[in-house]
């Protein structure tokens, strides 16, 4: 059997879950993650055949030089890459310093040289959001370590090596502080969770200096740490920084599964660039993540602090508090943020999402969204005219500008949520763009009936769902077989009630539990509800107040860093406490120290 065909029956082998009682120890989720690991990197290593010459970029040469085959191949295909000039700004830094570590130590002199003089001609431009600035500079930290004295004619800015490396830790110390204290900009994005983890795993595996490996490493776990506490067999619940409206609808589509094949091995294989740098990077996570992102055996509450990325404009705040609320079972994961304007074009506001046996192809999702177009957002987070602005925006996210949209925020929307109910409000002023709310019913719900009670009830997986709108609506149905129901009313909302399916004896009794709860609605002076859940619990929610829970108002100024059963942390500490059963982990920023302890 050749290299290539027992790597890909390797792969073929691994590409559905693996059992939970295949990772029951440390030493055997060690054993399946590094075979994981290897199987990835042999996958970029093979998936181009030796034979040819004419495909394969940084990730596939990389691949070969980790492994230390086909010099060859590697060699004529750097020529091939070096003969058209660089393109992708940040999005060429990374790939191309992954296969330069790879092959720092192996490489002829004189394609090091060619390589390297490529920093010095070719000018990457810096981009304006997080994942664009914690991508260019830890990469630029990376290069400039490497020629630590060369002098600003060496370097396409013009700075030397020195002033490049200076410029870069201060920018991602800065950044650390800023997340660690107040939550990260671009937060708990399917998508952009990758451009997070790729360059603080180059940064743990290839910083010379103990501080900035130290920094790099920790980030990383605090990252993946985010994403295990609100990961449903894979999937990133709850509410998101951005999102595309492809990942909105199948998250499988989006770059967070391909890790959670990686690091848990609860997702079919998926291959990434971004994924294979952290294979190629050597860290393996710490048992207790694993344990943390798939026990879901009891039910919790996780609520975490976040912000808006930076605000330029039609803001008293250049970073406003976003705040996380997400309830979590075995059978879903329902999640939420306080709705409004927290991330421009790609927000998702709150989510539903069940289980399924196979991502691929799966609209496991449920969801209401107000389609905002204005640009009023766009120079709130962009420097643009705002004459030019929407226009800029559709060039690269065409969705933005209609009303169909299944992404974005809105002024005019406000959320809360206690456990697996949610309250959705919106009032939309007259002459607004979009006068619609829409809410997606996933053509893969197997149940979908409209009551006279006026509630919708509707079956995901095993997850019950009771809808019920506050004003009349209409229903249109997609090419892709999903449902739109839309509401033109300008005061509007709805109620969310989520339960497991095997909590009742029958769908009627789900159905007949609903009805039976106290609920009570109106639009005027401004949409309101009371409704007491199939908990218990008493919620109150009107436009522009806080929603009250027995009582209570939610006590936003009280919102914690992190705090749930897994991590916890305290605004403005820069620590967080990582804990599952009796092992903690702490993560501890203002000395950059990793501290494991067991409780007896």
């Amino acid at each position: 059997m050749t290299i290539a065909a027992a790597a890909l029956g390797l792969l073929l082998a691994m590409t559905t879950a693996v059992p939970a009682s295949a990772q029951s120890t440390p030493g055997a989720y060690s054993e399946a993650y590094q075979a994981r690991r290897d199987s990835l990197i042999a996958f970029y290593a093979h998936r181009v055949p030796a034979t040819d010459l004419s495909a394969g970029g940084y990730f596939e040469i990389a691949a070969r030089l980790t492994r230390g085959e086909d010099m060859d191949w590697v060699l004529a295909r750097i020529d091939s890459v070096l003969a058209k000039p660089p393109s992708g700004d940040m999005f060429w830094m990374f790939p191309f310093v992954t296969a330069w570590f790879a092959g720092r130590d192996t490489l002829p002199a004189s394609y090091k040289a060619r390589l390297r003089d490529l920093w010095r001609t070719y000018m990457p431009y810096r981009g304006d959001t997080e994942n664009h600035w914690a991508l260019y500079y830890s990469t630029l930290y990376l290069m400039a370590q490497e020629y630590p004295d060369d002098a600003g004619d060496r370097w396409y800015n013009g700075k030397s090596s020195r002033e490049n490396m200076a410029e870069a830790k201060e920018y991602l110390t800065e950044w650390m502080r800023l997340a660690t204290t107040i939550g990260q900009g671009e937060y708990d994005s399917p998508h952009y969770i990758k451009v997070y983890i790729a360059p603080m795993a180059l940064l743990a595996a290839y910083a010379i200096d103990p501080e900035m490996r130290q920094r790099g490493r920790m980030m990383l776990e605090y990252v993946i740490a985010d994403y295990a506490a609100e990961s449903l067999g894979g999937y990133y619940g709850g509410a998101h920084s951005r999102i595309y409206e492809r990942g909105v609808t199948e998250q499988w589509l989006s770059a967070s599964p391909r890790f959670a094949w990686l690091m848990w091995g609860n997702m079919p294989f998926g291959p990434s660039g971004e994924s294979y740098i952290l294979a190629q990077s050597g860290y393996e996570p710490p048992y207790l993540l694993y344990q943390i992102a798939t026990d879901r055996a009891t039910p919790y509450a996780h609520r975490e602090l976040k912000r808006t990325r930076h605000r330029w404009r039609n803001s008293d705040v250049r970073n406003a508090p976003v705040y996380k609320y997400t309830w979590m079972r075995p059978e879903y994961v329902l999640g939420s943020s306080q709705g409004g304007l927290l991330q421009p074009i790609q927000q998702e506001t709150w989510s539903l999402m069940w289980t399924v046996d196979d991502p691929r192809g799966a609209h496991n999702t449920f969801f209401t969204v107000q389609p905002y177009s204005n640009p009023e957002e766009g120079t709130m987070y962009f420097a643009e005219h705002p004459d030019m602005v929407t226009e800029l925006i559709v060039r690269s996210k065409k969705e933005y500008d209609e009303p169909t949209k299944w992404t974005g925020g809105s002024p005019y929307e406000q959320v809360a949520q206690h456990e697996d109910a949610l309250i959705a409000l919106y009032d939309i002023p007259k002459g607004n763009r979009f006068p619609v709310v829409n809410a997606f019913f996933s053509r893969d719900l197997t149940k979908r009936e409209e009551d006279p009670s006026g509630w919708i009830f509707a079956r995901g997986g095993d997850a019950y769902i009771a809808f019920f709108p506050l004003a009349g609506y209409a229903w249109e149905q997609n090419d892709a077989g999903d449902w739109r129901w839309y509401s033109g009313q300008l005061k509007n909302g709805a109620v969310v009630q989520v339960a497991p399916a095997g909590r009742y004896a029958s769908w009627e009794g789900f159905k007949e539990a609903v009805r039976a709860l106290p609920l009570h609605t109106a639009t005027e002076p401004v949409p309101e509800v009371s409704f007491t859940t199939l908990a218990g619990a008493r919620l109150h929610a009107r436009y522009g107040e806080p929603m009250t829970v027995d009582g209570t108002p939610l006590d936003y100024a009280g919102w914690p860093l992190f705090e749930g059963p897994f991590l916890n942390a305290d605004r403005g500490s820069q620590k967080l406490e990582i804990c599952y059963e009796r092992a903690c982990r702490v993560l501890d920023f203002t000395d950059l120290t990793i501290t494991d302890t067991v409780t007896p």
